[in-house]
């Protein structure tokens, strides 16, 4: 694998889950991370139970691990003098600083922008918080699920039966993490013609924001309140969306009309494009309703699995409901690499990342992801963190 970050030095100032999974990519490319943690506990990701309580009593919580493989660990209380100098070093051999505390909380350290600048004028700082700077609530707290329910995301998902519920997974905290590493790139390549770092100001808020960004430019220009469609496609084609199948569910993507033509032909249903009702976009979405029941009823003859192979087979889009199990063992996940083995963590494995650099010349899946050293993770609790000076 391509490691383009390679001979670049990052200090991982941060915790939870948004700050340490950008520091975590940016080693997957080749980077030296150095993660500093509090004397003693150090993250509080470590000690966060989940499904597994033992390893969180022992501070190696899996939530933790996910982001925590390749990188060093050093504790240091930055309000002890000796310590304090220790990162100060650091920071003075590093390229990059990713943290994503508090303004106040930096302020207090000195760790302002122009004291960084002037110790190390190549340095490039990342800053993640939950609303970012230069407003009201630039130095409120906030966690994934607080920013899902101020950007308005929580309130287009679900039904109006439900209510406004989050995503069932950390979405706003990777997606910063993407967002921060994204920048943390762009700023290199600036360095480069340059040679001097900068401060970079990701917030939360707007990256969620970001994630709508086809609702907010609909509502702004219709004046339209989106509302929560439940499972229905975002599209609002009534070929889109979820259907119930004699086992399993399926999820159709049918947005265009020759996708629409497609998928008539493999149901069997050669007469909808005929139908009135259905042979033109504009009729199916006048009679949505009765499409709908018009695809229950074809799809009840088979499992979603077997749709989903006959429709893919004929370029149609749909993909059957999987649980998280069955997704990860999906053969295709397995060619592609993305889920890597990390060092003392036996059959384990973590995501990588969503890309990959080169292709074969003749298109077979590359060579499984290497391994990855897992330093910290060899100790068992936060307690022996190593103080070092840099």
């Amino acid at each position: 694998m391509t490691r383009p970050f390679h001979g670049l030095r990052v200090i991982d100032f941060t915790h939870v889950l948004a700050g340490p999974a950008c520091a975590f990519y940016l080693g997957l490319l080749g980077a030296e991370v150095i993660k500093v943690e509090s004397p003693g506990r150090g993250d509080a990701m470590r000690h966060r139970g989940g499904t597994d309580p033992d390893r969180a009593a022992a501070g190696m919580s899996t939530a933790y691990l996910t982001q925590a493989a390749g990188k060093h660990s050093v504790a240091l209380d930055l309000d002890d003098k000796d310590d304090r100098q220790a990162f100060d070093d650091l920071l003075a051999t590093a390229d990059i600083l990713v943290e994503n505390h508090r303004p106040s909380t930096l302020k207090r350290l000195g760790l302002t922008w122009d004291f960084l600048h002037a110790q190390n004028p190549r340095l490039i700082h990342c800053a993640m918080t939950g609303y970012g700077r230069g407003g009201p609530r630039e130095d409120a707290p906030a966690y994934d699920v607080n920013i899902q329910a101020a950007s308005g995301l929580m309130t287009l998902t679900g039904t109006a039966e439900t209510g406004p519920m989050r995503t069932g997974a950390p979405i706003i905290d990777y997606s910063v993490a993407l967002a921060a590493a994204f920048a943390i790139s762009t700023a290199l390549y600036e360095r480069e013609r340059t040679g001097k770092g900068q401060f970079i100001d990701v917030s939360m808020l707007d990256t969620a924001l970001l994630l709508m960004s086809s609702n907010i430019t609909d509502y702004r220009l219709t004046g339209h309140e989106p509302r929560p469609r439940g499972n229905a496609a975002n599209s609002r084609s009534p070929s889109a969306g979820t259907f119930p199948c004699k086992d399993g569910q399926i999820v159709l993507g049918v947005n265009e009309d020759h996708q629409f033509r497609a998928l008539a032909h493999v149901l069997d249903r050669a007469g909808w494009l005929t139908d009135p009702r259905f042979a033109d976009p504009q009729s199916r979405v006048s009679h949505g309703q009765d499409l709908s029941e018009a695809l229950t009823e074809a799809l009840s003859t088979r499992s979603a699995g077997d749709w989903e192979e006959l429709l893919l087979a004929n370029d149609v889009p749909a993909a059957r409901i999987r649980t998280l199990p069955e997704a990860l063992a999906d053969p295709h996940l397995n060619a592609r690499g993305f889920l890597r083995s990390v060092e003392d963590l036996g059959p384990a494995t973590v995501p990588g990342l969503p890309f990959r650099y080169g292709v074969r010349s003749d298109h077979q899946a590359l060579p499984a992801a290497e391994q990855l050293g897992a330093s910290q993770s060899r100790a068992k609790t936060p307690t022996i963190l190593r103080k070092q000076k840099a």
